[in-house]
């Protein structure tokens, strides 16, 4: 019995200090800066080292990124300035240009939107500006940064976070004659917060003066990955195009085939279901947007060509009930993965783990 009781008086020790450390966890994770953002990329390393079991630490952590990021959003930021210089967001109605908007005012930065019916008045909304950023869909971006030209202050800085970027930054650079930088959130506006998040950035003109806005993008929370137009444009045609194009083909065929799709969760092991889900994910948006991305340049429709073409060879395999020559396509393609393939299995796990603790909580 006072075993017993010593082990209760133990627990409740270790109750309370794990509160407070949840407690303190919680504050940093909340407060977003690029302390906190960089401790939390990497909780793996030391849950295994602890002995916890698969997921369980990921959970936790879960539970307590989401708890900070609703705290988070009404919450400031620090800002990478003293005194920032106005910030106009062209287009910063939309989606994008509203996350971009309630993250620089949270930072301390004034921000004024300039939308299709306020030309009258752009040339006075833009007065003073020290950072201009176009937000707008993707086939109206260069029309936009055109008309954008002679309006800027010399030594404002000049960006656009469009998907594709050799041509907008082409644009900028011709329209204006100061700071230009080519950004790409690689999320979308539905997210949280930025922490974690990844923002592209393809250098323009003068990379120092566009140092401010990407210190307060880390600030954020957020990676700042740098590469040049041309090699964002031909990684999008992969990471997007061909991805979305994959996913889109194979939802039209669903609709096409038609089946019940009750049945077909019913009947669907956790991976299969978020894989269907992630099909899913892409009708329930917008159809100009995909459009867009998808047929943004020349480039997509030729990687998607040479994906269509593949096909039929590996359908060759598979009608001739060719299992050795499956199986060397299989090895060849897992050669190229490397230790990624591994890598990978080991994180899908673990967000597959996280996932599935969610939906035992509803």
């Amino acid at each position: 019995m006072e075993h017993s009781e010593e082990i209760r008086l133990k627990l409740e020790k270790t109750d309370a200090a794990l509160a407070r450390l949840i407690a303190e966890r919680l504050e940093l994770a909340s407060s977003l800066g690029r302390e906190a953002a960089g401790e939390a990329g990497q909780p793996h390393g030391a849950a295994d080292e602890a002995g916890l079991p698969p997921g369980l630490f990921e959970d936790i952590l879960g539970r307590i990124s989401r708890e900070a990021a609703k705290r988070g959003k009404a919450e400031a930021f620090p800002s990478s300035v003293p005194q920032p210089k106005p910030v106009v967001i062209v287009g910063g109605s939309g989606g994008m240009g509203r996350q971009l908007k309630s993250h620089f005012e949270r930072s301390g930065w004034p921000v004024r939107i300039l939308e299709r019916g306020d030309w009258d008045r752009a040339d006075d909304i833009l007065s003073g500006a020290g950072t201009v950023i176009v937000s707008v869909p993707i086939d109206v971006t260069v029309p936009v940064i055109r008309q954008l030209a002679g309006r800027i202050p010399a030594d404002a800085l000049l960006c656009d976070v469009t998907s594709v970027k050799t041509e907008p930054v082409h644009a900028m650079l011709a329209a204006h004659p100061g700071p230009v930088a080519g950004l790409h959130p690689m999320f979308g506006p539905d997210v949280a917060g930025f922490t974690g998040q990844v923002f592209v950035f393809a250098p323009g003109r003068d990379n120092g003066a566009a140092e401010p806005l990407l210190e307060q993008i880390r600030i954020w929370g957020a990676r700042v990955v740098e590469v040049s137009a041309e090699e964002h444009d031909r990684a999008m045609s992969i990471i997007q195009a061909l991805r979305h194009f994959t996913t889109y083909a194979y939802g039209t065929f669903l609709a096409k085939i038609h089946p019940d799709i009750r049945q077909i969760l019913e009947l669907s092991s956790p991976i299969y279901r978020l894989e269907l889900e992630m099909v899913g994910r892409l009708f329930a948006q917008d159809p100009h947007l995909y459009a867009d991305i998808i047929l943004a340049s020349p480039r997509n429709a030729d990687l998607i060509r040479q994906y269509v073409e593949n096909l039929w060879p590996e359908l060759l395999v598979i009608a001739g009930r060719d299992r050795e020559e499956f199986i060397r396509r299989f090895m060849a393609a897992r050669a190229y993965f490397g230790d990624y393939a591994g890598q990978f299995m080991k994180e899908s796990g673990r967000m597959l783990n996280l996932i599935q603790a969610e939906r035992a909580r509803k």
